[in-house]
């Protein structure tokens, strides 16, 4: 049986069939040349208006001033990096290089150099994801929303951690912004808030309250402790659980620790029952959020 494959985590050419060993590796890993994909792996030159653009592309956002940076570097110097594409029926798709080829559009260039790769559609988006990561050239948002969509296809967060060469938590922090409303993730794309403000914002469930703390945020151009700071007084201890019929109410110091708890898990916390014998009872909103706490307990066991 053979061993199970990290591609991403190796770099874009451990997705690429065909790739023999010493040949320049792909744009967008940490060396500069370009890669091999089938046969002998030449760059070609293909037309144009022949490529599609990646449907799988995770990157939403592409800044026309950089691309007119970018396609006046092309009208005097040509593209240096050829793009990556892949054969779809009698058109190609872009695989790496996106921006690029829009650029090159812009510039007015009737071909452009590229190396068709044998790639299967279903690799599309993880090579799509690792490109922009080791380019750094998505926002929190477009990583959320990548992340999301390898999760719908089956992979787990430690798998999706190992494939982008991240740590599972940090996959489960950018799949908690999907939790959010969508002005304060379009706050996030556009880069008005950060992910921390987005965390410290997570920590308020009440929508509105949420929403309240958010402009807040942006009005008085509040730090991301700040915001923590805040989002703890809104988010509230839970409310007192009413006692059972003979039982006395909850003591002070359990009280206490229901906030400890509370403020460290980032959860709705219940305690029921006396110091000597009881239950907890932690809140979660999503399979995520209980994957999250999960991993919070048992990283103090």
């Amino acid at each position: 049986m053979s061993a199970p494959r990290n591609a991403l985590g190796r770099g874009l050419d451990a997705l690429i069939p065909g790739r023999a060993a010493g040949t320049p590796p792909l744009s967008g890993s940490s060396e500069t040349a370009p890669a091999a994909g089938v046969a002998d792996g030449s760059p070609r030159e293909l037309p144009v208006d022949l490529i599609d653009p990646n449907p799988e592309q995770p990157r939403r956002a592409f800044d026309a001033a950089g691309l007119e940076q970018l396609s006046e570097s092309i009208r005097c110097h040509g593209v240096i990096q050829p793009v990556v594409v892949r054969r779809a029926g009698d058109r190609f798709e872009l695989i790496v290089g996106e921006r690029r080829w829009r650029a090159a559009r812009v510039a007015g260039l009737d071909t452009i150099a590229a190396v068709v790769a044998d790639v299967a559609p279903q690799d599309m988006l993880e090579l799509a994801i690792v490109e922009n990561v080791q380019r750094h050239d998505l926002n929190p948002m477009e990583l959320a929303h990548a992340y999301r969509a390898l999760a719908d296809a089956g992979a787990t967060q430690e798998e999706i951690g190992r494939k982008v060469s991240l740590d599972r938590s940090s996959v489960a922090n950018h799949l908690r912004l999907l939790e959010l409303q969508r002005e304060i993730q379009q706050d996030i794309e556009e880069s008005r808030i950060t992910m921390g403000h987005a965390k410290a914002l997570l920590q308020v469930t009440n929508p509105e309250r949420r929403l309240h703390l958010r402009k807040r945020v942006l009005a008085e151009q509040l730090s991301v402790r700040e915001t923590e700071q805040l989002g703890r007084e809104l988010a509230g201890p839970a409310p007192p659980r009413k006692p059972r019929p003979g039982k006395p109410p909850a003591e002070p110091a359990m009280r206490e620790l229901v906030e400890v708890l509370q403020r460290q898990l980032q959860a709705r916390v219940r305690l029921v029952g006396t110091p000597r014998r009881g239950k907890i009872e932690i809140d979660y909103s999503s399979s995520e959020d209980l994957e999250r706490l999960v991993n919070l307990i048992l990283e103090g066991a």
